[in-house]
């Protein structure tokens, strides 16, 4: 029998965190993520379920939400990604089961945890760090929003939240998005 071992998006049993002038980075593989997509002539009904079940209004237009538990940004019209805890020791943590007993036929939902890696950056001068990586202005960018923008060349999305920034990119470039996210710190600070 094979002994496997569960590794971080950047190779490691434990998520990195790096700390550069005032900034810290750190990967958080603890989130699982899940999209939802209203089916034709649903769209009321979801938005709805989409409420109730994160406890606060469902997200609009380039927005993040955060409720108790769960939270959830807008992908596209009808559509978004919503986060929760990730732990694979409790099966009943499964985020895409509960919100496919949620949403019924209503929703398409898809478990997209394994597509993506999520990185928390804290700190100040983020404004200064996002110059350098992408053509969001930071500064305009205000709490609860979310946006889709481009960074070393992967297609991520960018989250204000609470004073940090979460950075969602895909998984597969989890290295190159992690050296992006370093080496912008370390030009800026």
């Amino acid at each position: 029998m094979h002994d496997l071992a569960p590794l971080t998006a950047l190779g490691s049993s434990a998520p990195q965190r790096a700390t550069i002038g005032p900034v810290t980075i750190t990967e958080n593989p603890d989130r699982a993520l899940v999209s939802v997509a209203a089916r034709l002539g649903q769209d009321a009904p979801c938005i709805k379920a989409l409420t109730a079940v994160l406890g606060t209004a469902a997200p609009d237009v380039a927005q993040f939400v955060r409720g108790p538990v769960l939270g959830a940004f807008w992908t596209a019209p009808q559509c978004w990604m919503v986060d929760g805890p990730y732990d694979p020791d409790h099966p009943q943590s499964d985020l895409d089961t509960r919100l496919r007993a949620e949403f019924g036929d209503m929703a398409s939902v898809t478990d997209q945890s394994g597509a993506w890696v999520r990185f928390d950056l804290q700190g100040d001068g983020l404004d200064a760090l996002f110059e350098r990586l992408c053509n969001l202005d930071m500064a305009r960018v205000t709490d609860g929003s979310a946006r889709r923008t481009v960074i070393d060349h992967l297609g991520c999305f960018v989250l204000r939240h609470g004073g940090g920034i979460i950075v969602y990119g895909p998984r597969s470039a989890a290295q190159s998005l992690h050296h992006a996210l370093v080496t912008a710190a370390r030009s800026a600070f």
